[in-house]
């Protein structure tokens, strides 16, 4: 009897610190996410499940959200997940188009940051519209805007069918998760088919 009890505290003890390392893990470390929306399409579809670096940024304190060791901050181009600013229930993924202290236009769809437009391989465009700066919301022409110190201007690749720094505002620099940095699994709902060839794939 008294070796069943044995065994059976071992298992536990076993099971409990394999939690808590998974627990460790998530919140430190790398956290999973699966992607909801088209707005970084192509770069990310609907289905895609991806790995976000957690500690890449810096080490969080969480819930308060102060960072505990500071160790960089997202540059521009970074695929960022944050806390959604007008939903704080929610997570968001964006591209980083603009940091602290840069200033964003967009001019006829195109971006410039601090006066020059960016080097933009990723972006896609599914609207052969223009719309004036006139026009809310100011989805082709907007800015200029400087970013705070401390916050991101975001933007989804598919910049036609994305809700972002646009339409929203900045992010602040203590909402953002973590960097995503690649595709380990991938669905398409609506064939009903594994995406195999999206597997493993790094994303930039």
């Amino acid at each position: 009897m008294t070796a069943n009890k044995d065994k059976i505290r071992e298992y536990a003890e076993a099971i409990i610190i394999a939690i808590l390392i998974a627990l460790f893990i998530r919140t430190f470390i790398v956290q999973a996410y699966k992607i909801p929306s088209e707005s970084m399409k192509p770069t990310l579809l609907i289905g895609d499940h991806i790995l976000v670096n957690k500690f890449i940024y810096g080490v969080k304190i969480p819930f308060v959200r102060s960072t505990l060791i500071p160790i960089g901050d997202p540059k521009r181009g970074d695929i960022v997940v944050f806390i959604y600013p007008v939903e704080r229930d929610k997570d968001f993924i964006k591209r980083v188009i603009g940091v602290g202290g840069d200033k964003v236009e967009i001019k006829n769809k195109k971006v410039y940051v601090n006066d020059k437009p960016i080097d933009d391989p990723f972006a896609v465009f599914v609207d052969e519209n223009i719309y004036p700066s006139a026009i809310e919301p100011k989805r082709d022409n907007f800015g200029p805007v400087v970013v705070p110190q401390g916050k991101l201007f975001v933007m989804g690749d598919n910049r036609d069918r994305s809700l972002d720094s646009r339409y929203w505002g900045f992010v602040d620099l203590k909402d953002v998760m973590g960097k995503a940095f690649i595709i380990y699994w991938s669905w398409n709902s609506e064939d009903h088919w594994v995406r195999g060839n999206r597997f493993g794939k790094v994303l930039h």
